[in-house]
């Protein structure tokens, strides 16, 4: 039962991975289009850098007052954060069912 859970998890870290890939993309051509600075700042090819995705995660897109910017990049910020804990979870339970199989 455990390792379900754990197939659970996983599966959510999977949506959140698919929602990325729709909402991060935008978030990136919003900030080339209306906000250069920030897109310079993150540099080119930040779809997969990690500094960019810890700029995501951290929120720094909250510095612009940007209506439009924020609606992209929360539900970007949200799908990264249910990545990082569906796979944390899963491996918990993971190593739970190892450690008492």
């Amino acid at each position: 039962m455990i390792l379900f859970f754990a197939l659970v998890c996983l599966s959510l870290a999977i949506a959140g991975f698919c929602a990325l890939v729709i909402f991060w993309p935008l978030t990136l051509v919003h900030l080339r289009d209306r906000h250069p600075e920030l897109h310079a700042r993150l540099g080119d090819f930040a779809f997969a850098k990690p500094s960019a995705l810890w700029w995501l995660l951290r929120g720094g897109y909250r510095e612009a007052p940007d209506p439009g910017l924020s609606g992209l990049a929360t539900p970007a910020r949200v799908s990264l954060s249910v990545i990082l804990l569906g796979l944390f979870a899963a491996g918990i339970l993971w190593l739970w069912a190892e450690a008492f199989a």
